[in-house]
């Protein structure tokens, strides 16, 4: 098959023609990939980030977690898909035995196996699910795959940030900081539920795509402090504070922008620089009661929810897709995101 293939970290990856296809085990499914997204954390992986939590593959290996497509092979034990069948394959791969997924919890699984990391993912013609019975979704007709590869990760781990995690109602002030994938998805997310949303970034065109989501109000963070711009314009602060990149600052940030008892969502995961581990300001957190909770993807059971509302039209993440690209042009998409060179979400289509 044809594949993008990681070699080294640090170094481009590579084009194949010939790679070989990923094998079928008894429980699992192989994909023939139709649409993959272009995610920040693609550039994590290839830079060598996030060995401090056991997430670099080994090399040679054919990256991509938001991958979706159409069913090529099953194996001998899956019943709930056949050959043909069109999927969003959630990056969260539950094993099914452990205390959280027998809890309906598959997005903590103990095993903490991840599409594209642990199996060959969605830089590839054909990408390996494992589990699928639980682990696929299903995907409506109706949905285009372009639009629907972010549902494997940026867009979903969103939702159940903003609808699950965090609870957003309708109403309350909710600031996002950072303006990728994931805080584009945040934003539409949020202001869909009603919720009148700050979106933070030093990209001007970001915030600008921010505004396009649903955005009352954006901040470039290199213009002064954010905190105190976010306090006045909400005249106190917010009720839920995102941080969607990962890095001290934005955490900070976040954490620095909330009223009293406010909740702050870490969706984001560090990279070198901080190797998981961020200052806060404690004693503040403790006097002004303040939450601080984290999110990683999503449970296949929630994806009727957030699918329904794509449905229906009152979420759109199509929207948020800036480029549609071939394979061959996936590398330099990666590597321009360590200097935070792309804008809107970026999505390589395999048809």
């Amino acid at each position: 098959m044809k594949a993008a293939v990681l070699e080294a970290f640090n170094t481009p990856m590579v084009i194949h023609q010939n790679w070989a296809e990923p094998k079928c085990g008894p429980e699992d499914a192989i994909i023939k990939v139709a649409a993959n997204g272009v995610c920040r954390s693609d550039w994590h992986v290839c830079v060598g980030d996030w060995d401090w939590l056991g997430l670099q593959p080994e090399l040679p290996h054919v990256i991509g977690h938001e991958f979706v497509g159409t069913v090529a092979e099953v194996g001998s034990q899956v019943k709930g898909y056949k050959v043909g069948d069109r999927v969003v394959c959630p990056f969260n791969l539950g094993c099914g035995a452990c205390e959280y997924c027998l809890g309906g919890h598959q997005n903590t699984c103990g095993e903490g196996k991840l599409a594209g990391f642990a199996t060959s993912g969605g830089y590839g013609e054909y990408a390996h699910i494992l589990k699928a019975d639980m682990n696929l979704v299903s995907l409506p007709e109706s949905v285009a795959f372009t639009e629907a590869a972010g549902m494997g990760c940026r867009f979903m781990t969103s939702f159940h940030g903003i609808v699950d995690q965090v609870k957003v109602s309708g109403g309350e002030w909710v600031a996002i900081h950072g303006c990728g994938g994931i805080g584009l998805a945040a934003i539409q997310i949020a202001n869909a539920v009603g919720a009148n949303v700050i979106a933070i970034d030093i990209n001007d065109k970001s915030l600008e795509v921010a505004r396009k989501m649903g955005a009352v109000h954006t901040i470039n963070a290199g213009s002064g402090n954010v905190a105190e711009a976010v306090k006045e314009y909400t005249k106190g602060g917010v009720d839920v504070s995102v941080d969607a990149l990962g890095i001290a600052a934005t955490c900070l940030n976040s954490v620095m922008s909330l009223k009293k008892r406010g909740r702050h969502l870490q969706i984001g995961l560090t990279s070198r620089a901080e190797e998981g581990f961020v200052s806060l300001p404690v004693d503040m957190m403790v006097a002004m009661e303040l939450q601080l909770i984290g999110t990683i993807g999503m449970q296949p059971r929630r994806y009727g929810a957030m699918l329904n509302m794509v449905q229906s039209g009152k979420l759109r993440p199509g929207e948020m897709i800036t480029s549609v690209i071939p394979i061959e042009e996936a590398p330099a998409v990666i590597e321009s995101m360590g200097s935070y060179g792309t804008v809107g979400t970026t999505v390589v289509s395999w048809e």
